[in-house]
């Protein structure tokens, strides 16, 4: 095989890495509704804010995946979802969103081997996105009623047949770190959901407030 066929082989794999493997829109849609949780049911409707800070920051995420992420949780695991009153909020800080890629050194190699480790299976590279993440119960008043953090990592690899693609790992790998974070909170929400409920609920209803807070974010 001469220079420019060699190249051109190169060429059309490592296009392939980029734009194909696992299905992207499936990992994320099982990131936010794999897990169930523990508090469904128990606290009054809320509306949700969202100050994403540093994941909108990253290369990875979408500016709206961090209120979607949130308001699915939301949705599915905590609120009553035949409330039509809100009694108010649940706010969503993330504090830290970390990336790293690592294996890049591998690159090199399968370059120099027609990507044939690559079409074996073997990863190109991985994207890990650590995340941290505080969750905020604040009732109509503008009263903090609770605050619970928790942390994340995922760890998403490149890969064909058995990774995914250079340009989706990277948003791959930053909402399953929020979700991990969240899934870390979700337990701690449980424990004190019975509390919050009657301390929500005692202030009453707020949309107002609700409709203000969430506009200014």
């Amino acid at each position: 095989m001469n220079f420019a066929n060699r190249y051109t082989v190169v060429f059309f794999l490592a296009f392939g890495l980029l734009g194909g493997c696992k299905s992207s829109e499936e990992a994320l849609y099982s990131a936010v509704h794999s897990n169930h949780s523990v508090s469904i049911g128990k606290l009054p409707r809320l509306a949700e804010v969202v100050e994403a800070g540093p994941l909108n920051a990253s290369e990875g995420a979408y500016p709206d995946d961090a209120s979607k992420v949130f308001r699915q949780e939301l949705a599915y695991h905590m609120a009553e979802p035949e409330d039509t009153l809100q009694y108010g909020y649940a706010k969503l800080i993330i504090t830290e969103a970390t990336v790293t890629r690592t294996g890049r050194a591998l690159q090199a190699f399968q370059m120099a081997t027609l990507m044939t480790p690559s079409l074996l299976g073997l990863p190109l590279e991985w994207y890990r996105t650590e995340v941290k993440a505080e969750v905020q119960i604040i009732n109509s008043k503008g009263e903090v009623l609770g605050s619970y953090v928790g942390r994340g990592r995922s760890n998403v690899r490149v890969a064909m047949y058995s990774g995914y693609s250079q340009t989706s790992a990277p948003r791959i790998a930053d909402v399953q770190g929020l979700r991990l974070a969240l899934d870390q909170i979700r337990p701690q929400l449980d424990t004190a959901a019975l509390g919050l409920r009657k301390q929500l609920l005692a202030a009453g209803p707020a949309e107002e407030i609700i409709n203000t807070a969430t506009s200014k974010n």
